[in-house]
């Protein structure tokens, strides 16, 4: 194999760093194979390549580096000190890439792969364990990677690639999301039930216009819920407390620290009162959104196939 040593680095010290990726990546396992057999003709026998290729690779990957990796006797090589120390890093950078490869083809199985899958909070006790137990009637090794959040915060994460669909309300309208209305649900006017208004079945919002509130944060999209509602009844809420979750809520009610709209809960907690809303009509729409033109793995794509075909029983009885 001709050799001619370069004793600078072809590639330029301003573009070093974002160059030596490109140039050493796709002659990682060129290196590494000469490296193993000490013997180009048996190398290039095993990557498939010519041996006129793989040698040519080689001197350049040593004048790009500026350093003799090989001693050279013939066709047989064996490694300086040089290229002892950058084939141990070499064999790491392989084994890393050989890993992820076999992450992502895991995680694409028809049969076993994986489901980045978002959720609210208050998805979380009944609605979503019950869809994923349906699902894995018939495809029980399918994998999921759950994570429990607010609506403008899984939505974000979708944008990142953190999640492949995400169950959320109010029902996302962008152009670079698909969304799909699923379902709806009531929510209800929460009261203390020794509040003046406990005795009553039904209820106008506007009658709780003097009402003291606790609300989720802004940002979460039961808290636009409840604005918009109160708005279309003809008031702002007087809002004491902002939390994070429906159930916190529900029991600073029952402490007589506000009223509240929130959706039904999974069991029944002492110590309030929960009302219908006649008007205006107080309902959450929920959907499922995903990124628009990005591909689906089959477990993704049969997982979403699912859930839309679940509108309008989404949630339990």
């Amino acid at each position: 194999m001709a050799h001619q040593h370069s004793s600078q680095p072809r590639l330029s010290p301003s573009g070093y760093e974002e160059d030596i990726r490109a140039v050493l990546a796709p002659r990682l396992a060129y290196f590494e194979a000469v490296a193993r057999h000490e013997h180009v003709t048996r190398a290039a026998h095993e990557l498939g390549v010519p041996q006129s290729t793989l040698s040519r690779a080689m001197v350049r990957l040593e004048q790009d580096l500026g350093v003799a990796l090989f001693a050279r006797k013939g066709r047989t090589v064996s490694l300086t000190p040089a290229g002892r120390t950058f084939l141990g890093s070499a064999e790491r950078a392989l084994a890393e890439v050989e890993k992820a490869a076999d992450s992502v083809r895991a995680d694409a199985d028809p049969t076993a792969g994986k489901v980045a899958f978002g959720f609210l909070h208050t998805m979380g006790s009944e609605t979503v364990p019950a869809l994923i137990r349906a699902f894995r009637t018939d495809h029980p090794r399918v994998r999921f990677q759950l994570v429990q959040n607010y609506g403008e915060a899984m939505i974000e994460r979708l944008r990142a690639g953190g999640l492949d669909l995400c169950l959320t309300s109010p029902v996302p309208d962008a152009p670079d999301l698909v969304a799909r209305r699923l379902d709806e649900q009531r929510l209800r006017l929460v009261v203390p039930d020794d509040h003046r208004l406990a005795g009553r079945r039904r209820i106008r919002l506007a009658e709780a216009a003097d009402e003291t509130f606790v609300t989720l944060e802004p940002g979460y999209g039961l808290r636009r819920i409840t604005d918009d509602l109160c708005a279309e009844a003809g008031f702002v809420p007087r809002v004491a407390f902002e939390g994070e979750e429906a159930e916190t809520l529900r029991g600073l009610v029952a402490a007589g620290l506000g009223v509240a709209l929130l959706p039904p809960p999974a069991v029944a907690r002492p110590g309030v009162v929960e009302l219908t809303v006649t008007a205006p009509r107080a309902v959450r729409e929920i959907g499922v959104a995903w990124l628009d033109g990005h591909p689906d793995t089959p477990p993704v794509a049969a997982f979403k196939k699912f859930l839309l075909s679940r509108r309008g029983h989404l949630l339990p009885e």
